[in-house]
């Protein structure tokens, strides 16, 4: 008898085994599914599509976001991270002052649009004597300014938004 309840344990191990890979094989799948064409529970659901909810959509708020890009626009950016909410420029030099250079980094805190769902961080560098950059420490208002420029932004992108 153990060599028959060998086989049948075989079995059910191959049949779990191929159950397993088929459920993943089929979250593998590339495009995003709709219950009517087979993306319900095992393929199962029929008919209903998923709700708009439950699409991917970016991390942080979009009025935010779109705010931070448009008044960062005249530095270079270095990365723009929709997702985790993180922009950083690379270093901007003011053609009317030479000797200074200005890096922001932009952390988007929040889904909604608050005021502390944002959060700037301004870096300041200046070029001594022998013409290398060194560290040098930013007014703190430098930060509040631009956090304030873009929640104004972002609200106006709201606004515009309602209105139609």
């Amino acid at each position: 008898m153990p060599f028959v309840r060998g086989v049948w344990m075989r079995g059910v191990a191959t049949g779990v085994l191929a159950l397993s890979l088929s459920a993943l094989a089929a979250c593998s799948s590339s495009g995003p599914k709709t219950q009517s064409d087979g993306g319900g529970l095992f393929g199962l659901g029929r008919g209903k599509s998923t709700p708009a909810a439950e699409q991917p959509t970016i991390g942080v708020n979009g009025y935010l976001w779109r705010a931070t890009l448009d008044t960062l626009a005249f530095m270079p950016l270095a990365s723009a991270d929709p997702y985790g909410g993180v922009v950083i420029t690379d270093w901007y030099v003011n053609p009317e002052k030479a000797d200074e250079r200005f890096k922001c980094t932009v952390y988007i805190l929040d889904a909604r649009l608050r005021a502390d769902g944002l959060n700037v961080a301004v870096f300041k560098q200046t070029r001594d004597a022998s013409g290398t950059w060194v560290d040098a420490p930013s007014a703190g208002q430098t930060e509040t300014d631009i956090e304030n420029a873009i929640l104004t932004k972002a609200r106006q992108l709201k606004l515009s938004n309602i209105r139609g």
